[in-house]
């Protein structure tokens, strides 16, 4: 499989295939012609004595400066060396091909005015498994990812360090060399059209919403297996309550938890008029009101994130009747906003979940289970401390979710004097879905070993697949073990798609 960047949009699928699988890159004959296309545009441009930003000129607050034609070529290299200034941790290597392949797809559109070569050498490094080192800090989403992508562009050149496909970090001119790669040297414009762009943001995104489909899902199924551990009902969940109040996400969520509880007998056996509860706490009976509120909120990111794919992201651009205009598309405000927008929506999932969580391990309020889950109350103490760990990542995910959006700080003498901090909004989205995932795990787990409990009566057969699913790796009830390995374990099962495969072969395809 190769993914062919044209003049088009790229999917989403295309995006993670590329940054987690390695999947090659080649340019489409159509984009490499309306790379040349606008590239004469630039060159005529060059030649004019009038200046045009970014062409002729300084950049940022120093755009006044008109700069002769024998200095352009050290402009460019200049720009991309003072604006490759990231600090702190690497980035990881899925991010970083993300941004490579959403700027390649910018270069795609011939709306930049870069030559074919310099577009040809991004997808070469994405093919030679070439990861430039992009650092944490450096992005304040204005004039797009900055920093990041001129570490990117540092590497095209054959300055800076990179890491190779097995993971060796480098000088990218050694890199560059071993791979065959010729290191580009900047003409008019191109440096400007390597760093102009949401890049590094909206590849987070695309990555992001990938993951949250597939933890959204297991919610679900965790949610499941805790009514089921509760001895909760599921008659709340009949589709015709939802309707009353129409929202997809919850109609969705709804109709996963009446499959996944589908011919449950833990949950017939308190069906009966013997059975004298009213009704379940929030934690159970709003399960789909919640995740489903993040999922339409995933669909609105989702959507934003598809017209971000579709766009062409520079300043200045080349326009479709070759004029060169400046304009303010690298502002970051509408992917900032709907990372944070995700951010909230993790907090909240993963804060129901901690609460169904919690109700199992308290003999007040669990309907009949040992005090938490142990096996020996007071010599055990089960899963006392897996549910402290579920609190502070929620507490965490709580900070996190503050957003990043609604901060602003001037920069480039007030020229930039306004900033979406979309960056930053994209790495805290990462590590809230990777606490959310953990919480969910911990709630996974949690439920397995209550319905275990709950025998001789079987749970549904889509959530005993599930737990015996997690048995492969996971013992049952019994004394105190060293818990933190099989936490872990659990949430490989749910990051894996493990979990939801193991629900899905019963009940079909969850949404």
């Amino acid at each position: 499989m190769t993914v062919v960047v044209g003049v088009g949009a790229l999917s989403a699928d295309e995006v993670v295939s590329v940054a987690r699988l390695g999947t090659p890159v080649a340019l489409a004959p159509e984009a490499l012609k309306e790379i040349a296309r606008s590239r004469e545009v630039v060159q005529a441009l060059a030649d004019d004595a009038r200046p045009h930003y970014g062409v002729s000129t300084g950049f940022g607050a120093l755009a006044t400066r008109h700069i002769p034609t024998e200095l352009r070529a050290r402009l460019q290299r200049s720009l991309v060396r003072s604006h490759a200034a990231g600090s702190g941790p690497e980035v990881e290597r899925e991010v970083v091909r993300a941004l490579m392949l959403l700027r390649l797809s910018t270069l795609a559109t011939g709306r930049t005015g870069v030559r074919t070569q310099t577009a040809e050498a991004y997808a070469a490094l994405l093919n030679a498994g070439i990861t430039p080192v992009v650092h944490e800090y450096g992005s304040l989403g204005c004039s797009g990812d900055l920093a990041p992508l001129a570490h990117c562009a540092l590497a095209v050149m054959g300055e800076g360090e990179v890491r190779t496909a097995d993971g060796v970090r480098k000088p990218a001119a050694e890199a560059l060399a071993e791979a065959g790669i010729t290191p580009v040297v900047l003409e008019e414009k191109e440096g400007l059209a390597l760093i102009n762009g949401t890049d590094g943001m909206l590849g987070m995104l695309v990555l992001a919403a990938h993951d949250l489909r597939l933890l959204l899902r297991t919610a679900d199924i965790a949610a499941a297996m805790s009514v089921e551990g509760q001895l909760g009902t599921d008659a709340v969940f009949a589709g015709d309550l939802q309707a009353l109040r129409p929202h997809p996400g919850q109609a969705d969520s709804a109709g996963n938890l009446r499959s996944l509880l589908a011919d449950s007998a833990i949950v017939a056996s308190h069906k009966g008029p013997e059975c004298t509860r009213v009704q379940d706490a929030y934690s159970l009976r709003c399960t789909p009101q919640v995740h489903g509120t993040a999922r339409d909120t995933l669909a609105h990111a989702e959507l934003v994130a598809s017209r971000e794919l579709a766009s062409a992201v520079d300043n200045p651009v080349v326009t479709l009747d070759g004029r060169v205009e400046s304009n303010g598309n690298f502002h970051g405000a509408p992917v900032a906003a709907v990372l944070d927008f995700l951010a909230i929506s993790a907090a909240d999932v993963a804060s129901i979940s901690e609460r169904r969580t919690d109700r199992f391990l308290d003999p007040a309020r669990n309907r009949g289970l040992n005090a938490f889950l142990a096996d020996d109350p007071g010599v055990d103490s089960g899963h006392m401390i897996a549910q402290y760990t579920q609190a502070a990542i929620v507490s965490e995910l709580k900070r996190l979710a503050v957003p990043a959006s609604t901060d602003s700080i001037p920069s480039s003498a007030m020229q930039e004097d306004h900033v979406s901090m979309g960056w930053s909004a994209a790495r805290k989205l990462r590590r809230a879905l990777d606490g959310l995932g953990r919480v969910l795990a911990v709630e996974l787990c949690t439920a397995a070993r209550a319905l275990d409990l709950r025998a001789p009566l079987a749970p549904g057969p889509a959530t005993a697949a599930v737990r015996d699913g997690l048995r492969e790796t996971v013992d049952g009830p019994g004394t105190d073990r060293w818990l933190a390995p099989e936490i872990e374990a659990t949430v490989q099962y749910v990051a894996s798609g493990r979990a939801l495969a193991a629900a899905e072969s019963v009940t079909g395809p969850l949404v």
